[in-house]
């Protein structure tokens, strides 16, 4: 296993955990490495019930991945109403939605060839 994925693989433990800590729903992590002229290895996404809860979700995924790893976002975008926010860990992307915008936006179907792990949640 090369040093980059045994990173990748941290940071998204690492950020499934941050999901989890305040209880983020249907968490798929989509490995994008077999597609060609993709942006990064993996999307993360997740929804939340509510903006207060999306907001939760990002800053508990930013605390965790901080705490443990001295890591942060390159980039964080749609903080501000949200909807629907990214996080960019350059080769990690979450996204973290509101139900009804991920639904809309179906992500999942846009990215069909990549590989799909859904992660089952105890609550």
């Amino acid at each position: 296993m090369s040093k980059k994925e045994k990173n990748s693989d941290q940071l998204i433990a690492h950020i499934i955990k941050g999901i989890e800590e305040v209880k983020g729903n249907d968490i798929d992590i989509l490995d994008l490495r077999e597609i060609e002229n993709t942006v990064c290895d993996y999307f993360i996404i997740c929804n939340g019930t509510s903006n207060t809860q999306v907001n939760a979700i990002v800053n508990s995924i930013q605390k965790t991945v901080s705490k443990s790893l001295k890591d942060k976002p390159w980039h964080i975008e749609g903080s501000e109403n949200a909807e629907w926010v990214l996080m960019d860990y350059v080769n990690v992307v979450v996204h973290v939605f509101q139900k009804h915008i991920r639904e809309f936006y179906d992500i999942e179907s846009l990215w069909g060839d990549a590989k799909i792990t859904s992660i089952e949640t105890s609550y």
